[in-house]
């Protein structure tokens, strides 16, 4: 008891140890931006699997950087990896990166290529399908979409990264990404045979998002969670290709006319008056695309002057649509100037546009496009705005047999959902 008391005393009698030092000045090559987050106190940090730990000296609190700049790390990110990588390091910075889209980060990094598995051995099971990133073409991801039984299936196109596809009872949604399937109320008529495509107007946990299908005598239409489908007539030419800009919906016909499709008061379409360029009535022309593009709306048109069918089929010709005169009119643009175009040759697929595409390896004023064959380096290639299209990649990228829409689902651009603010 004496020894224990003595060493109590020895403890007790110890010099207390000097303060800790103060941490150094930040170097001068750190902006002021870097000096006030390495400043910032902290209570928690955050590690990469998202789990909390206690401080330490010169933690830097993640978690609780603003919103602000979460939001200008976002539009640096240049890969989807890089995204997914960004929302898995903590709770807040998920959170900020399902918020964010589309206005922080729209077209800051490129759309995936979806290659299905469409070999006859896969129909009687859930088919592999992969997803390469382009700006990180190492790292593909195997997913099991759009393995859905019973086949056959009808593919009828790709909204806010669901492949849409029915049968002769039912339409089924499928992640391009988890795989997970969402299969709508059956179908009311038999109209369903006639379906040849389908479209969400909002990603599918949005409160106001619907599924809409075009028959060749109606339109169908699903707000999500319902129970039910609700039928309008449709009269008038198929509808080639829709898209969603600045809060509309733009269809563009067999036809090439423009149309508005209205959700409110119920579903309807009008014809938008629009005036044709000369040059895009000169010669011969395959089936336009419509592709949203930063606040543009352009129409791509692969064109062959009649002076050129026995040298090479066409160019790349790309159009914005001027709504400040009356009618609205397609204005030429020589150049994209800093974006890249990405579309295939199925117009039920969605089109995507990319800003500053160098940061991620690509190129600017540049159109990609999937190629058919196995005997490609590459799943995709590149063509230039106005420069002709090598032989070899028309007859692999676009053929005529690819523009129907009853043909089977083949190589597409897709932003998974989760970009899209989708929480899993």
């Amino acid at each position: 008891m004496a020894g224990s008391r003595r060493r109590r005393r020895r403890r007790r009698a110890r010099p207390q140890q000097a303060d800790e030092p103060s941490p150094p000045p930040a170097p001068a090559s750190l902006s002021s931006r870097e000096v006030a987050v390495a400043a910032r106190p902290s209570k928690k940090i955050c590690d990469a699997s998202g789990s909390v730990s206690s401080p330490s000296s010169g933690s830097h609190a993640w978690e609780n950087l603003l919103d602000s700049l979460l939001h200008q790390i976002i539009s640096l990110i240049s890969s989807f990896h890089d995204l997914l990588a960004f929302r898995g390091t903590c709770h807040s910075w998920h959170h900020a990166a399902a918020s964010s889209f589309p206005s922080v980060y729209t077209f800051s990094f490129p759309p995936l290529h979806l290659k299905p598995d469409v070999s006859q051995e896969s129909y009687n099971s859930d088919r592999k399908s992969q997803l390469v990133d382009p700006a990180k073409k190492s790292l593909s991801h195997r997913c099991s979409a759009p393995g859905i039984t019973p086949h056959p299936m009808r593919y009828l196109g790709c909204s806010y990264g669901y492949l849409i596809f029915s049968d002769r009872r039912h339409c089924h949604l499928v992640d391009v990404y988890t795989g997970t399937k969402v299969k709508p109320p059956k179908f009311q008529s038999e109209c369903n045979t006639l379906i040849y495509l389908g479209i969400l107007t909002a990603p599918l946990n949005s409160t106001n998002s619907r599924l809409i299908l075009f028959s060749r005598i109606s339109m169908l239409q699903w707000q999500v969670g319902t129970n039910s489908w609700t039928e309008h007539p449709h009269v008038g030419e198929l509808i080639h290709q829709i898209v969603l800009f600045k809060g509309q919906m733009f269809a563009m016909d067999f036809v090439q006319r423009l149309h508005t499709i209205h959700i409110a008061p119920e579903l309807s379409m009008q014809e938008v008056a629009v005036m044709w360029e000369q040059s895009m009535l000169v010669g011969l022309h395959s089936k336009p695309w419509l592709v949203v593009c930063g606040d543009m709306l352009l129409l791509v048109d692969l064109s062959v002057s009649m002076d050129q069918l026995f040298g090479f089929p066409g160019t790349f010709q790309v159009f914005r649509l001027d709504f400040s005169v009356e009618p609205a009119k397609w204005v030429k643009m020589d150049k994209l100037d800093n974006w890249a175009l990405f579309l295939t040759n199925d117009r039920r697929n969605p089109t995507f546009s990319c800003m500053n595409p160098e940061r991620w390896g690509g190129k600017s004023n540049y159109i990609y496009v999937p190629t058919k064959s196995e005997d490609f380096d590459e799943p995709w290639t590149a063509i230039e705005v106005g420069q002709p299209v090598p032989s070899s990649t028309h007859r692999m990228s676009f053929s005529s047999a690819a523009t129907a829409h009853c043909s089977p689902l083949n190589s597409l651009w897709v932003l998974p959902s989760l970009v899209y603010g989708v929480d899993q």
